[in-house]
């Protein structure tokens, strides 16, 4: 009996002991908030947008059908537009004693108004210093005479993951509310937002609308980043938080401050993930690097004699292990200076200087499918050279040589996701011109085997492979 009394005992002290462990383990990081939420603010925006309304000469007359056609018609006047106001609001954080203050671009964009209120009440009007929509970054500026708490901006590249986080916002009005996380992933490009250039700090800290704009604190209270965005299924949080690092605003924020504009490198390709079949059919071992679909005109890349079907292993002495982080790398490098790009060629890795070009928007057009005289193939594929098109619709698809396709049957082609109006110019390696190169190439292959295949889709350029039946 005096055995089981000892036993338990001990197991409660165990776990009394544990649980000291598990407090100390956890950052306490009420000090941190008191020394910096001084120096983070709530950004209120006033926008003036145009709306249309109609104005009938017989107010106050029944609304609805059938008394709208009745009462108005024909008298009823055009749209007229009309200005009305509206507010929005987000965070930001003062990074200097003179006023300037950090935020994201989607916070005041088209802001009539800006007002900035700091947590011990005090308001200010900003003015606008220069905002960045592919970055999300604006900088603010207010002049007062009155001393200003500022933050101290950390070095976002030290950050770990699995480091501790703090972020300060105004989610949904609530001012100054603090949040903390750990960082789950860093450099994370995010496909399809509008955002390719930014290398985001992924963490699990709560953000909500509202928090735009704010800081995320190390755990020394030196800002590492802005919070930016959120993904969710439902407009709130779900535990994927993402913040521009600093360093990379910190770039921004120069661009700003002495140009008005920010300038980005530019390549002049469009590339793609290289997956396992790429890799073994390529050669090239683990997949990893960015996979050129498609080499523009004119473009840097081009002048440098980078090539469709090339894999960039690194640009600028720094590795690509995800097609995402070239243009990453690139667009960070100012315009005009000249770097070296890894490449692998044809089993061998490479080493070309290429000098980068500034960013510019590239308007592309879409591809109408048309059905003329057809040719069958083992893929599933009815073909036509495209040096036999009509020569508007060679223009259309801004591709003069290859094969088009007209049609996808049931087949390997179909699998690997060939679409009518996809354009073929590369096979294994090998350019195909027009229908007699495609079918020369297709017949040195065995069945089961996986085939590079190039296409060219509303002007892009892309590769996928197709496996060959068996």
């Amino acid at each position: 009996m005096i055995r089981i009394f000892y036993f338990v005992l001990f197991i409660s002290i165990s776990f009394l002991s544990s649980g000291d462990t598990k407090d100390n383990f956890l950052p306490n990081i009420a000090e941190l908030v008191e020394d910096t939420s001084s120096a983070v603010v709530n950004v209120s925006v006033i926008k003036t947008v145009k709306s249309q309304s109609r104005h009938s000469p017989f107010q106050g007359s029944p609304r609805g059908f059938p008394f709208d056609d009745f009462f108005n018609f024909p008298f009823e006047e055009p749209k007229q537009q009309k200005e009305r106001k509206i507010s929005s609001g987000g965070s930001g954080f003062i990074i200097s004693g003179d006023g300037f203050i950090l935020t994201n671009h989607h916070v005041v964009a088209e802001a009539s108004e800006i007002v900035i209120s700091l947590n011990d009440r005090r308001e200010f009007k900003a003015t606008l210093i220069g905002s960045d929509e592919k970055s999300d970054v604006a900088l603010l500026k207010v002049d007062t005479d009155e001393n200003l708490p500022y933050l101290e901006l950390g070095n976002s590249d030290e950050i770990r993951v699995g480091d501790w986080v703090v972020a300060i916002g105004s989610p949904y009005r609530l001012n100054f509310s603090v949040t903390a996380g750990i960082v789950s992933a860093k450099s994370r490009s995010i496909p399809d937002q509008g955002t390719s250039y930014i290398p985001f700090i992924q963490s699990d800290v709560a953000i909500n609308p509202g928090n735009s704009g704010g800081p995320l604190f190390n755990l020394r209270g030196e800002v590492i980043g802005i919070n930016a965005m959120i993904y969710s299924s439902g407009g709130g949080y779900m535990g994927i938080s993402f913040t521009i690092p600093i360093n990379y605003a910190s770039e921004i924020v120069e661009q700003l401050k002495n140009d008005g504009i920010v300038s980005r490198g530019w390549l002049g390709v469009s590339v793609q993930e290289v997956t396992k079949d790429l890799a073994d059919s390529f050669k090239l071992g683990n997949p990893r690097g960015a996979l050129i679909g498609n080499v523009l005109k004119g473009s840097p890349a081009e002048r440098a004699g980078l090539k469709n079907g090339d894999v960039i292993l690194s640009f600028n002495k720094q590795k690509i292990i995800y097609s995402g982080d070239l243009p990453l790398i690139v667009g960070r490098i100012k315009p005009e200076s000249t770097v070296d790009a890894l490449i692998f060629r044809s089993g061998i890795e490479k080493k070309i200087r290429v000098k980068v070009g500034i960013l510019e928007e590239i308007k592309k057009e879409k591809v109408i499918p048309v059905s003329q005289d057809k040719s069958d193939d083992l893929l599933g594929l009815k073909l036509k050279s495209v040096e036999n098109l009509p020569k508007e619709k060679i223009d259309q698809i801004q591709v003069e040589t290859g094969v088009y396709v007209e049609e996808v049957l049931d087949g390997p082609a179909k699998e690997a996701g060939i679409q009518i109006g996809d354009v073929i110019t590369n096979m294994a390696f090998q350019e195909v011109s027009n229908l007699e190169d495609y079918n020369s190439i297709l017949a040195e292959f065995d069945s089961g085997a996986n085939l590079a295949v190039r296409i060219v889709r509303n002007g892009n350029g892309s590769f996928i492979t197709i496996k060959l039946e068996k």
